[in-house]
């Protein structure tokens, strides 16, 4: 009976969801879509935006390092490598990388790629990328989401 109901145990605790360990890591490579410009119905005028990647550490108690920002064009060409040395963000910290509108060349296509460790497994950062753009009276604005593409192992 007590081996029956370590063998259900087992088997519950394995199916169920680990929400204690959801978003956490120690380190990531994140691609994140920048739209600095895109085209306009119905002719498909371009249309310039401005964008700001912005990484937030949402963990409480540690550091977040982040070791490469570097931002893309359409056809997969680094544009600019925006660190030089790794970026600190202390807990709760949020940094930003401004793009100016007039920074055309990245394209529809354009991204970043951000790599970020951590000295422990932590509660992982939000990355993502604000698009704005106005012109006469009409605006635009929207937020691209970074999306992990390799997950740092231990």
């Amino acid at each position: 009976m007590v081996l029956l109901l370590l063998l259900l145990s087992a088997l519950f605790l394995a199916s169920s969801p680990r929400l204690d360990s959801e978003g956490l890591s120690n380190g990531q490579t994140v691609y994140v879509s920048v739209y600095s410009n895109i085209l306009t119905a119905p002719r498909g005028i371009p249309f310039s935006l401005e964008a700001t990647l912005i990484i937030r550490n949402t963990d409480m108690t540690n550091a977040v390092k982040v070791t490469t920002a570097d931002f893309y064009d359409t056809k997969g060409k680094v544009i600019k490598q925006f660190l030089d040395s790794p970026m600190m963000l202390q807990p709760l910290e949020t940094k930003y990388i401004y793009l100016p509108e007039k920074r055309i060349e990245g394209g529809l296509g354009a991204n970043f790629i951000i790599r970020w460790s951590a000295e422990r497994v932590i509660n992982a950062p939000i990355i993502e990328c604000l698009m704005i753009g106005a012109r006469s009276s009409q605006g635009i604005s929207f937020i691209s989401p970074g999306k992990v593409i390799e997950e740092l192992t231990p």
